[in-house]
């Protein structure tokens, strides 16, 4: 027989497991918001790096901008991004990571309209400028949110959304950007592709205002000035050239600025050293490079990131330049990735936490997998290269992203103090965004020398069908024979050219002499369909072939050398939540409370 204790007991017990089961259930839905919040701010940033791309001809033609000019509009958003994204963990750190992302976002948002009501070229590279330094005050808090306001057993979850996030944005940036030109909304063209942020970010302010938590370092009451500046020209001196060296023709100024970037870094990291020794509120804490995670998780960053974003730069020029892809149909081709990306993504944090960081070593394993499958076929197809073709190769690529991307970031920064949350962020996020400046350079070099040198061996091979088609339509042979050699002549000149899309002076004097050639119609037109509508196409194919399967060299080998590097991660690392040496009374002053807020550290 039940007492009445016992009764009491067993009541107590269900109500405690309701009570239990409903806080569950209010934490998950806040940890729910506050992810859509972060995400759809990343998802707007990270998408605007690649979208704007597709809009070059477009922005060139109706802004009558300079080479130069477009080249200011990708590289100035770039630059003003990598050298913010330290100071701008930091200042979350210092004054509240909320505050610098609504401060980040808004700014992000007002900038977007203002690229997309650029009436000159000059006033669309300040606004891309000014974009890049607000988006780079946003960034940075998505990392530490996760890291101090979500709980360490959801927090391999959120890096996991967080990486397919990163992968859907990178892939779908060209298609979107794609359908907006083409849509034209409201006679919009390519100002569309800003424009779509402002509501998009407005929708993220509004969500931040009303349910993002409120978290600082307890220890970094103001801001490490000289560091600062230090860091930020480091970064600079770094960067720039590695961004603008290429269209330049590597000049000396630019290894100048790379071999000056090597004291600074030294002067940099001595006096955070010393600063930190001091315990003068350092801008990076000298603590972070004790930290065996963050500094072997770095490093294989940088080196990864070094072939990422190279994969998809060669990748497109492969596509649209080489075979002649609209932008549209060249994002839809790499759609595959993002795909395998996304279902990796959502599996990889139950693989990381039952064998930790060796999911890594899979992950960049398949990478590597993915990536020599798409050299046998690029090899194997020629140049009757279709969509389908790449379908396989670029799941098998996408899936072990998934599997390497999500998990690195939660490991690195596993055993992260919450009050240097920031700082990490900001040195891993600017790591790679140095990684992806220098691979893009490397792979450039790679990329265009061969298609540069390559190229008067593909237009030799296609002067033989050249030659056939001329004599079949009748051109006297001393014609022919100039037409072959000014096709040789224009097509070398083209392929050395550091706008592809241009037309050297070469090409203009074949076609003026074709001109003024005392051709009839017919015959004419037979020469304009040999020399542009097959010549021509077969040979840049063939020349973009060869340079694509070098540029995949540089990717396997890259991705190899990331691969064995993991296994210089701690095996411990566990990715599902802090390691031995965390501080967890940090950790829980940075867990949201019931209500959604956090209380404020410091």
């Amino acid at each position: 027989m039940t007492s009445t204790g016992d009764r009491a007991g067993q009541r107590d017990a269900r109500r405690d497991a309701r009570r239990a089961t409903r806080d569950a259930r209010i934490e998950s839905t806040s940890v729910g918001l506050t992810l859509a919040i972060i995400m759809t701010a990343t998802f707007v940033q990270l998408i605007d790096v690649s979208i704007v791309n597709v809009a070059i001809p477009s922005i060139q033609r109706e802004l009558h901008a300079t080479s130069a000019q477009i080249q200011l509009v990708v590289a100035g958003y770039l630059l003003a991004f990598a050298v913010t994204l330290i100071t701008g963990a930091r200042l979350g750190d210092i004054h509240g990571r909320k505050r610098l992302f609504l401060f980040g976002m808004i700014g992000f948002t007002a900038a977007s309209a203002a690229c997309g009501a650029a009436p000159t070229a000059t006033a669309l590279v300040v606004a891309r400028v000014v974009q890049g330094a607000f988006s780079a005050l946003m960034y940075p808090q998505v990392l530490s949110v996760i890291q101090v306001s979500i709980p360490p057993r959801e927090r391999g979850r959120a890096f996991g959304i967080l990486g397919a996030v990163i992968g859907l944005a990178t892939i779908l940036g060209p298609v979107v950007g794609g359908l907006l030109i083409t849509a034209n909304i409201g006679g919009s063209t390519w100002r569309s592709i800003f424009y779509v942020n402002v509501p998009i970010g407005i929708l993220a302010v509004a969500g931040a205002l009303y349910r993002l938590p409120e978290s600082k370092a307890p220890d970094a009451p103001r801001l490490d000035i000289p560091g600062t500046l230090l860091a930020t020209a480091g970064v600079f001196l770094l960067v720039y050239p590695l961004v603008q060296g290429r269209q330049d023709g590597w000049p000396a100024w630019g290894w100048a600025m790379l071999g000056a970037a090597v004291p600074v870094f030294f002067v940099f990291a001595r006096y955070e050293r010393l600063r930190s020794a001091a315990n003068r509120f350092p801008l990076v804490h000298a603590s972070l490079v004790k930290d065996r995670a963050f500094v072997s998780g770095s490093l294989l960053a940088l080196i990864f990131f070094a072939g990422l974003p190279a994969f998809f730069f060669t990748l497109s020029q492969y596509l649209q330049f080489g075979y002649g892809f609209s932008p549209l149909v060249a994002g839809l081709t790499v759609f595959p990735f993002a795909a395998g990306n996304i279902v990796s993504s959502v599996l990889s944090n139950r693989v990381a936490s039952r064998i930790g960081a060796r999911v890594l070593t899979i992950g960049a394993a398949i990478v590597v997998a993915g990536a020599a499958g798409m050299w046998a076929v690029v090899h194997s197809v020629g140049v009757d290269l279709s969509s389908v073709d790449l379908t396989g190769v670029l799941v098998v690529g996408g899936f072990g992203l998934g599997f390497f991307l999500p998990p690195l970031t939660n490991i690195i920064l596993a055993g992260i103090h919450s009050r240097a949350a920031g700082a990490a962020s900001g040195v891993l996020t600017t790591v790679q965004q140095i990684g992806g400046s220098l691979g893009v350079a490397l792979v450039g070099v790679v990329f265009y020398g061969v298609l540069s040198s390559f190229a008067p061996t593909a237009a030799t091979t296609a002067i033989p069908r050249l030659h056939a088609e001329l004599t079949a339509a009748g051109l006297p042979p001393p014609l022919v024979r100039t037409v072959e050699t000014g096709f040789r002549t224009c097509f070398v000149d083209r392929a050395r050219s550091s706008d592809p899309t241009g037309t050297p002076p070469s090409c203009g004097r074949v076609m003026e002499e074709a001109a003024h050639a005392p051709l009839p119609t017919p015959t004419r037109h037979a020469l304009e369909v040999a020399v542009n509508g097959r010549a021509v196409p077969d040979a840049r194919a063939l020349d973009f072939r060869r340079a694509y399967e070098w540029a995949l060299v540089y990717e396997i080998a890259v991705f190899s050398i990331a691969g064995l590097l993991t296994l210089t991660l701690p095996s411990a690392a566990h990715p599902d939540g802090a390691e031995a040496g965390d501080d967890s009374a940090d950790r829980r002053v940075a867990t949201p409370t019931a209500a959604g807020s956090t209380p404020e550290m410091g």
